[in-house]
């Protein structure tokens, strides 16, 4: 599955797990457990609980995602 066969939903960090995951509330309601993507930890992006980001979703597995954008 390439990236573009993800679905993107903004959202707000919720908290912090352990291993780098992170939990994040869409806009919708839906709770979505990600991580950060490789480019994002390549540049040492930091994400706190709080910050607003777009996290791109399997259509396969809705509940697990990647982050791949912090909003400023």
């Amino acid at each position: 599955m390439s990236k573009d066969d993800l679905i993107d939903i903004q959202g707000t960090v919720v908290a912090v797990h352990s291993g780098g995951l992170y939990r994040v509330q869409s806009d919708a309601g839906h709770e979505v457990l990600a991580q950060l993507s490789g480019r994002m930890r390549r540049f040492r992006i930091k994400v706190v609980p709080g910050d607003r980001v777009t996290v791109g979703v399997s259509p396969y597995d809705p509940v697990r995602g990647i982050i791949t954008f912090r909003a400023r």
